[in-house]
């Protein structure tokens, strides 16, 4: 599918609603509504109401736990695990990663110590995390990035022969699998999101997920300022409660967890194809022979073999309403506080550095179909054949 000319260039947007990465998946709105109403009807907002509870319940069957702690968001998820699992000093972190997996421990006083991650797949390189390990470090904090687990096996193997915790960033990995398991039982406890930009979302949300029972019960009074009954506080603890609504919307989209994995795959099969001469982009492959959400439909441009660069790409794609993103650009490493720490600021990650340069994430989700992949496939494809006027272009814009 061809325009007549690029929004870039002059002509008209090809989206009049923009396309979004994330844009959130809404399920089946009049169960929703339901839900609100019954929740109004009882006047059971929040503290641990039976609509969050159900949702817990719902959610370790779902990750085959035995306990699941609903909390506000996965930001104050992490903050709870690593506080609960007493990570102090350092730990260490993928750079390539969202802030606040880094800023959760940074607010717990917890220094994030950087390590690269591995080509291949964008996770954490178990390789790399030994010579980064000293006297002060007390865990590993990995993420599952894209979906596509971590090396789970020689994390472990590193985490047991130097007495670390291992604590897991899950957030974009809910219903994925390891060989054979879904995530959620491995490591100490591991950490997911119900952001809004998640497919399955809760409005805003996240839980911490575990096969420990001791560490699940501190993380219940710790969520609810350290109450452990009425004018009984035994612990630290913050306000990290899911509410009620959230938790209905996160029951809601969990009901519908089939369609929305069916509709990913259908969106990332679909870019596979309508790319499939493309010069230069390579998609990242889902993972073989393990259960896999399709989430996030992530590609890499290699400037060597594009007529166009991965950032020339996105100037030309958002000016037409398709807000294609750089996720994690420019890494955490790069990014406040911590390039300016002297402990990160002179820390080589050349293969983190070389990702945040060539990867565009493209948006899926149920508001995305085939048509609208073939179109946006369609003005990259018309944009490299006009890759002249397009670099002119960004040249005056940039002179103006």
């Amino acid at each position: 599918m061809s325009k007549t000319t690029l929004a870039f260039l002059g002509g008209d947007p090809a989206f009049s609603t923009a396309l979004h990465v994330g844009r959130p998946n809404i399920g089946d709105r009049d169960a929703f509504m339901r839900r609100v109403e019954e929740i109004l009807d009882r006047r059971w907002l929040t503290n641990s109401g039976p609509v969050v509870t159900e949702f817990e319940e719902k959610l370790a069957e779902q990750l085959q736990v035995s306990d699941v702690i609903a909390v506000c968001n996965a930001t104050v998820g992490l903050e709870l695990a690593t506080r609960a699992l007493g990570m102090s000093g350092e730990v260490i972190v993928p750079s390539f990663t969202f802030i606040a997996t880094a800023h959760a421990l940074q607010w717990q006083e917890t220094s994030p110590v950087f390590a690269d991650i591995r080509k291949h797949d964008h996770n954490i390189d178990p390789l790399a995390i030994e010579a980064l390990i000293t006297e002060k470090t007390s865990g590993i904090l990995a993420v599952h990035c894209w979906g596509r687990p971590v090396d789970i096996e020689a994390l472990n193997v590193v985490a047991k022969r130097h007495n670390l915790k291992l604590l897991f960033d899950a957030s974009h990995a809910f219903a994925c699998d390891y060989h054979g398991q879904p995530v959620g039982g491995f490591g100490e406890a591991e950490v997911f999101s119900f952001h809004a930009t998640k497919f399955i979302n809760a409005l805003e949300g996240g839980c911490i997920s575990t096969n420990n029972p001791e560490l699940a019960e501190e993380l219940r009074y710790m969520r609810n300022f350290g109450f452990r009954g009425y004018d009984d506080v035994g612990f630290l603890g913050t306000n990290g409660k899911m509410n009620e609504i959230s938790a209905a919307m996160g029951l809601t989209n969990l009901e519908s967890l089939e369609r929305l994995i069916a509709v990913n795959r259908e969106n990332f099969d679909s870019y596979q194809k309508a790319f499939a001469d493309f010069p230069g982009l390579q998609f990242l492959p889902a993972p073989e022979n393990d259960v896999f959400n399709y989430q996030y439909v992530v590609a890499e441009i290699y400037e060597e073999e594009c007529p166009l660069a991965r950032d020339e790409l996105i100037d030309v794609l958002w000016e037409e309403n398709i807000f294609i993103r750089r996720y994690f650009y420019p890494g955490c490493h790069r990014m406040e506080p911590y390039r300016s720490q002297s402990s990160t600021n002179d820390r080589q990650l050349p293969e983190t550095d070389a990702v945040c340069s060539r990867v565009l994430v493209f948006p899926t989700g149920e508001t995305v179909n085939g048509d609208a992949i073939r179109q946006v496939s369609g003005i990259m494809f018309q944009a490299i054949e006009h890759a002249k006027e397009v670099k002119l272009a960004i040249e005056k814009r940039s002179n103006a």
